[in-house]
């Protein structure tokens, strides 16, 4: 055997042998714990457990990231208790491990739950507890809760008291309200995080603390800037907001042999200057005309805080080219405008809601885009023929205006308010495993985005934290991290905001302990 194999073979059995030993000592680190308040051994789960594929895969929403290839983590913690979630960020501060912390697994890039350096999960599922107060119109609610959760419990007590955030059930409440999640009320109430009025954290130390003892900056940048990049949020206090007893819904389908064309011109035009109580949503994809030829089809799903003859009459006046009709539309409760949204079937219990459990899971990429000007007629049969060539993807473009343009764009981390007609999200599904099929369905999207290149912001071209797209930059969180941060940053959150973060991120986390391919970055050494 050659000097460089016996090299070779003694570097990879010591760098192996030491990693092993960094993930053994960890653990005895866990078990050994001070800070314990209950026994953590029964939420370790290794490779070595027969459960550990089953634990890793409960919470993978992107079928993308559950490749034989895709690493694994060395560990996952469920943490049962706040002493478990203290203990994990001192023993892999001690241990030099990178955590990834998971509260519903729907990050799409599953930056939550992969990465290229060795590393361990911090599961929150077990966080789910749910306190709702109708006195106060709160609620406190803990980040490994899922939405359907705090809507169901929401109802429980009320039928007229909601919360403005998304329409799938089994999104977790961690990384949606962190990142500003946003739903089908998002035009009368604002985001996620403008209706957030206190959280708690534990700190890079170990330490809980809320909204008081972590002081404004550390609160600011954890309602909107990602709370990953700064801590593990515990939990977040919600302000509900007044729903009527009655919400009425519609879906309408145009194709191009409907003038869709002109519907969506009209669209671009009066979506963001509806009345706030309205939320229309304008989705594109191609489907096959009778005679097998492709063509482009414009969904309308649809929420009005209000009833059908009300809605009627705004329809008529502002928006006719959609051709809305009464026999369109449909009145229920709140909660169950959010399964009708989710396309669960007709009459399910307001009980489905409490469903961990997606009603399909698939491979998936995402993508986002912000709207400022009207695009004009040529400009859509420029998009709809792309689309057509490409088939594949499809784009949804949701309204903005209303409170949205009424709030600063540095009130929270997230900076697209006013001045925005739309967000464009890209969206592209497929079923075949392994990594060429992936690539090839990526890269259909990465097309299509750059097509619209001239029908979006620019300077910089903004995105949504919460459809995260790894495309727009990456950070190795080494010595460039924070010009690598830099590139993606700006693009989330505008330059003020993402100074901003990278300042209370100095702050709370100089190390950089928290991170990820995307994480917010210290300043460099020489301006600390």
């Amino acid at each position: 055997m050659s000097l460089f194999v016996l090299i070779f073979v003694f570097l990879f059995s010591h760098a192996f042998a030491t990693s092993n030993n960094a993930e053994q000592n960890f653990i005895q680190c866990l078990i050994d714990s001070p800070e314990l308040t209950t026994p953590i051994a029964g939420a370790i789960y290794t490779p070595a457990n027969a459960s550990f594929p089953t634990v890793l895969q409960a919470y993978i929403r992107n079928l993308r990231f559950n490749e034989s290839t895709t690493p694994k983590p060395y560990t996952i913690v469920t943490a049962l208790d706040l002493s478990h979630v203290q203990a994990s960020i001192k023993c892999a501060k001690k241990h030099k491990l990178l955590m990834k912390t998971r509260s519903g697994g729907h990050d799409y890039e599953g930056l939550s739950y992969v990465a290229d350096h060795p590393f361990f999960i911090l599961d929150l599922f077990n966080f789910r507890s749910i306190n709702v107060s109708i006195e106060d119109e709160t609620a406190w609610v803990q980040t490994g809760a899922t939405l359907g959760e705090l809507y169901y419990r929401i109802a429980e007590k009320s039928n007229t008291h909601a919360f403005p955030a998304g329409v799938c059930p089994t999104v977790g409440v961690g990384g949606h309200i962190s990142g500003a999640g946003y739903g089908n009320m998002m035009r009368k109430y604002g985001l996620t995080v403008d209706n957030v009025v206190d959280a708690e954290i534990v700190d890079v130390n170990g330490k809980l603390l809320n909204r008081e003892s972590m002081g404004e900056d550390l609160f600011w940048a954890i309602t909107g800037g990602g709370g990953v990049s700064f801590g593990v949020v515990i939990s977040y206090k919600v302000k509900l907001v007044r729903v009527p007893e009655k919400v009425t819904v519609f879906q309408v389908r145009r194709t191009s042999e409907q003038n869709v064309t002109d519907v969506a011109y009209r669209w671009l035009r009066v979506a963001d200057k509806l009345d706030n109580n309205l939320f229309i949503r304008m989705v594109f994809d191609v489907v096959n005309t009778t005679n097998g030829a492709k063509t482009i089809r414009a969904s309308f799903p649809s929420l009005f805080l209000g009833n059908t003859t009300s809605l009627i009459n705004i329809m008529d006046k502002s928006f006719p080219e959609l051709g809305l009709q009464r026999s369109d539309c449909q009145e229920m409760n709140w909660t169950q405008s959010v399964l009708w949204y989710y396309n669960f079937p007709p009459g399910s219990p307001d009980s489905t809601l409490l469903s961990r459990i997606p009603r399909s899971l698939t491979h998936l990429k995402r993508k986002s885009d912000y709207v400022k000007n009207p695009i004009s007629r040529q400009g859509l049969r420029f998009i709809f023929r792309k689309m057509i060539e490409l088939e594949r993807p499809g784009l949804t473009f949701n309204p903005y205006g209303g409170r949205m343009a009424e709030i600063s764009e540095f009130a929270k981390p997230f900076p697209h308010r006013a001045g925005n007609i739309a967000k464009i999200q890209y969206a592209l599904d497929w079923s075949e495993n392994g990594v060429a099929s992936a690539n090839f369905y990526v890269n259909l999207t990465r097309v299509l985005h750059k097509y619209m290149t001239p029908f979006v912001s620019k300077s910089p071209r903004e995105a949504f934290l919460n459809y995260r797209d790894l495309d727009i930059g990456v950070t190795s969180n080494g010595k460039n991290s924070f010009l690598e941060g830099t590139v993606y940053g700006v693009k989330y959150f505008k330059e003020a905001n993402f100074k901003r973060l990278v300042k209370v991120k100095s702050m709370v986390d100089p190390d950089n302990f928290f991170r990820n391919e995307q994480s917010i970055p210290t300043l460099p050494s020489s301006r600390k």
